[in-house]
C-alpha cells in the first residue's frame, strides 16, 4: 500500500481500494481509452492497488500515437516545400514517420514551428502574408473545436495563406472497432474525460446498449480513476451495462453544445486511418465543402514517399490492448524516450512512455 502515500486523501484511497477488492468477484479486463488516464494509472501506481482479478488495458487514446506514418509523411513532405511554414503541436515533433520526423525535417532546414494553440498558427499566418501557413491538425474531439475556431478566425481576418492538414479522429468509433475485432475481451471502459467534456455521455450509450459493456467517464485525479473502476465493477457485478459519469464536475450528459456546433460547422465526419486499427468508418473529421479552400491536401501537391512501418515496433498492438509494452522486443532497448522508434514512446500520453517511466521493467 506504499503507493497510497502519494494520494491527496490516503484514507479515501484505502477505502476505495478495499471496496474494489470486495466487489472484484471474477477476472475482468477494464480499458482506459484516454492517454492522460493511462499515464495517471502508471504514475500513481493504480495497477499495484488493484486485486489480481482486475486487469487494466490501455487503449488508443493518445492522438499522437494513433496518427499514421502516412499522415506524418504528408506533413513532412509539405514542410519540405519551398516557402511553406508548417505549424503543429510540440508532441508531434519527435514522432517518427516512415523515414524521418518533423524534428529532423526542421534540422534539415524546413520551417517547422511549434505552437501551443491553434490561434498561434493564425498569428503566424497573419504575420507572414506572403508565405503559406499549414497547420498540422492532430487530436480528438478535445482539440477539434479550437481548430475549427482558428479556421473561422482566419476567415474573418481574410487570410489567404492559412491552410489545415486535418488528421482529427473521433473516439467512440474506435471503441466500437475494438469491440468488433474481438482480439481482447473488454468488460468495461473508462471513457476519456477531456473528450467527454465536449461530447457528453450520450455518444457512448450504444456501447452499453448494443454490446452490453458498461462505461464510466472518469476524471484524472487518482481517486477519480479508483472510483471509476469501482463503479465499473459494481455494474459488472450487478449485470448492468450503463454509461455513468464519475467526472460530474466537468462532464454533463449533453456535453458542450457550443463546442460541438463549432466543430461540426467546420468539419464533417469521414473515414480515417488509425495506427494499429486500420481504416475505421466515420472516425475522422474532414473539412466541409464550403471550407475546402483551407484544405492543404486540396491546395498543394503532396509528394510523400511510400509508407513503411518500423521493423519490430509493436505500437499498433499496444494501442489495441493486445500487447503490453515490455512484450515489444524494442522496448527499453532500441526504443527509448530519447531515441523512440514508435510514437507510443514519444508522447507524454503514450503507453510505452508511461510504462518506461513508471512501470516495472
Amino acid at each position: 500500500m506504499r503507493y497510497i502515500q502519494g494520494f491527496r486523501d490516503g484514507a479515501a484511497a484505502r477505502g476505495l481500494a478495499a471496496e474494489i477488492e470486495r466487489v472484484a468477484s471474477r477476472p475482468v479486463n477494464l480499458m482506459e481509452v484516454c492517454g492522460t488516464h493511462t499515464v495517471a494509472v502508471f504514475r500513481h501506481g493504480i495497477r499495484h492497488l488493484l486485486p489480481p482479478p482486475v486487469n487494466m488495458l490501455s487503449g488508443p487514446g493518445c492522438p499522437v500515437c494513433v496518427t499514421t506514418n502516412a499522415d506524418i509523411d504528408k506533413a513532412i513532405a509539405l514542410a519540405g516545400q519551398k516557402g511553406i511554414i508548417l505549424a503543429t503541436f510540440g508532441d508531434m515533433m519527435k514522432v517518427p514517420g516512415s523515414y524521418a520526423s518533423l524534428q529532423q525535417a526542421k534540422a534539415d532546414g524546413a520551417d517547422v514551428r511549434v505552437v501551443y494553440s491553434p490561434r498561434d498558427a493564425v498569428r503566424i499566418g497573419r504575420d507572414n502574408p506572403q508565405r503559406p501557413l499549414v497547420f498540422f491538425a492532430v487530436g480528438f474531439e478535445t482539440t477539434a473545436p479550437t481548430i475549427a475556431a482558428s479556421l473561422l478566425e482566419a476567415e474573418r481576418l481574410g487570410l489567404k495563406n492559412f491552410y489545415v492538414l486535418s488528421v482529427h479522429k473521433l473516439i467512440p468509433p474506435a471503441m466500437q472497432a475494438l469491440l468488433d475485432s474481438g482480439e481482447v475481451r473488454i468488460d468495461g471502459f473508462i471513457c476519456p474525460g477531456h473528450v467527454s467534456v465536449v461530447i457528453g455521455s450520450h455518444p457512448y450509450e450504444f456501447i452499453a446498449q448494443q454490446y452490453g459493456v458498461p462505461c464510466v467517464i472518469s476524471g484524472f485525479e487518482p481517486l477519480d480513476i479508483l472510483q471509476g473502476i469501482q463503479m465499473l465493477l459494481l455494474q459488472i457485478g450487478a449485470g448492468r451495462a450503463e454509461v455513468e459519469i464519475q467526472y460530474s464536475r466537468g462532464v454533463r450528459p449533453e456535453g458542450n453544445p457550443l463546442a460541438r456546433e463549432l466543430m461540426y460547422r467546420v468539419f464533417e465526419t469521414s473515414d480515417a486511418d488509425w495506427r494499429g486499427l486500420g481504416c475505421i468508418p466515420g472516425s475522422g473529421l474532414k473539412l466541409r465543402a464550403e471550407y475546402q479552400r483551407f484544405n492543404a491536401e486540396q491546395v498543394f501537391a503532396i509528394d510523400a514517399p511510400p509508407t513503411r512501418e518500423h521493423k519490430g515496433c509493436l505500437c499498433g498492438d499496444v494501442l489495441r490492448g493486445v500487447k503490453k509494452p515490455p512484450e515489444c522486443p524494442l522496448f527499453g532497448k532500441a526504443c527509448t524516450p530519447e531515441k523512440p522508434v514508435g510514437p507510443c514512446m514519444v508522447s507524454a500520453e503514450g503507453t510505452c512512455a508511461g510504462w518506461y517511466q513508471y512501470g516495472p521493467r
